[in-house]
């Protein structure tokens, strides 16, 4: 005899996850989605670990109301969303999602963002909002200051600044700004490309972009080692994550469509996309197709179905005769690898971790908790406590794994690491670009090819 379902688990009227509707804007057809939700999560208990949202839902209904999740507060409410950061893991941990066909169609972060989309919509953004979810825009200004915007993000008076007109924490590490773009790189060595050549073009993704160029380099390398002919395009924008954490869906729209344009030759021609941040991956992947303007969707779900991993694409190739394990040197025999909450939320695997057990000796250590950074949440002052709690456990797993070198897809989570467990993980690509160089890592690989000078 099967179990009945309480008819309060089942979605509402007021069920919308696509912004497209006039009904996922309705006030009211919210408050039923949030009380259902809540009455879901509150009954099953499965994602109390994650952040705070659960912790605080819990303790509201049963400590302050009794059981009752229709007499939370609007303040209580805004809380409860407010400490959800879009790791996304309570999606992938959960049982009743839209993904797995169950009746619930239960998505806690996709209700976070509607919420807060909402609230943006109504006035809720502040400038804080608008400086964080344009990193395109930062870049842009830190490289006309000539090196000054990185001197001054470590300035105890400048961050105290920040921090009274942002609330951007002042102890908070702060990533640098590359002199020069990765753009500008790859053109100055002729390999922007303004109509398909490859089989793969590289989305770079706005922190290689303006921050860590190297990691794109160094993703090209790998790519040209395992004879993957990998185009560069100029003109990208930021996926869109930082604007819509805050509920900015224009910018959000407006970026993806200049980046689906732009990648739009590459796609039709049967390239594979590789965006080297799994939360632009993620975006490109899940969110895309759901959340940009009608006319752009069919457009968008062609590119989800290209979009792939650095890592992931190339394990792909590893049955071929092309794929290059002719490794030089070795970071070692561990490495500490964490896997990113996004890189998760995509269900692909961690082919960076599976490629670096490619290079000889290697053992990587895995550590699958949250680091805690989650875009903007660390940045955030009334956040940046919480963040350092949140990671605590993978800042003992990485550093209990008692390896030299470190290793994550995720450049937040790097920053992350750098401060609060005192080591700076690499990029996979970067590790794997300095193995194939016999001066790449201190230990040489036994029998490796002396022929290869780099």
């Amino acid at each position: 005899m099967s179990q009945q379902v309480p008819t309060t688990y089942l979605p509402t009227d007021g069920l919308s996850y696509d912004p497209s509707e006039p009904l996922y804007w309705d006030k009211n057809a919210l408050e039923k989605e949030i009380h259902r939700v809540f009455e879901v999560c509150h009954g099953c208990r499965m994602c109390f670990k994650y952040c705070d949202s659960f912790p605080s839902l819990f303790s509201f209904i049963d400590e302050r109301h009794d059981g009752h999740v229709k007499a939370l507060t609007a303040d209580e409410t805004s809380e409860v969303m407010d400490q959800c950061f879009q790791c996304k893991l309570c999606e992938v941990q959960c049982p009743y999602t839209p993904r797995d066909g169950h009746e619930f169609q239960l998505d806690f972060p996709k209700l976070v963002h509607r919420w807060t989309a909402q609230r943006a919509r109504n006035g809720g953004r502040d400038v804080r909002d608008l400086v964080l979810g344009n990193p395109d825009l930062a870049g842009a200004l830190a490289r006309k200051s000539f090196g000054l915007a990185n001197k001054l993000n470590r300035n105890r008076l400048h961050r105290w600044f920040m921090e009274k007109v942002l609330g951007i924490h002042r102890e908070k590490l702060l990533p640098d700004f590359a002199s020069t773009t990765f753009e500008r790189w790859a053109e100055s060595q002729g390999k922007i490309r303004s109509k398909p050549q490859g089989e793969a073009v590289l989305f770079p993704t706005c922190f290689i972009q303006n921050n860590e160029p190297q990691v794109g380099r160094d993703t090209l390398e790998v790519m040209e080692r395992n004879e993957v002919s990998c185009d560069c395009a100029g003109g990208f924008a930021c996926c869109g994550m930082p604007a819509w954490e805050a509920g900015d869906l224009e910018t959000l729209r407006k970026n993806a469509k200049r980046n689906i344009e732009i990648l739009q030759p590459w796609v039709q021609a049967g390239a594979k996309v590789l965006v080297i941040n799994p939360t632009c991956a993620m975006m490109m992947r899940r969110e895309y197709p759901e959340l940009v303007a009608p006319e752009d969707r069919d457009d968008a779900l062609k590119l989800a179905e290209a979009v792939r991993d650095p890592g992931e694409y190339l394990w792909s190739l590893r049955n071929e005769d092309r794929f290059n394990t002719d490794f030089q040197s070795s970071p070692g025999e561990k490495v500490a690898y964490h896997a990113p909450c996004h890189l998760r939320a995509q269900a692909v695997g961690f082919r960076g971790r599976d490629l670096m057990r490619k290079i000889p000796g290697v053992k990587p250590v895995m550590v699958m908790e949250c680091c805690g950074h989650d875009g903007t949440y660390a940045m955030k002052v009334e956040h940046y406590e919480a963040s350092i709690r949140v990671g605590e456990k993978a800042f003992d797993g990485m550093t209990k794994a008692g390896a030299e070198i470190w290793a994550t897809e995720c450049p937040l989570a790097a920053i992350q690491f750098a401060q609060h467990a005192g080591r700076r993980p690499m990029h996979p690509m970067t590790i794997l670009a300095r193995a194939y160089r016999r001066d790449g890592f201190a230990d040489e690989v036994e029998g490796a090819n002396s022929g290869d000078e780099s």
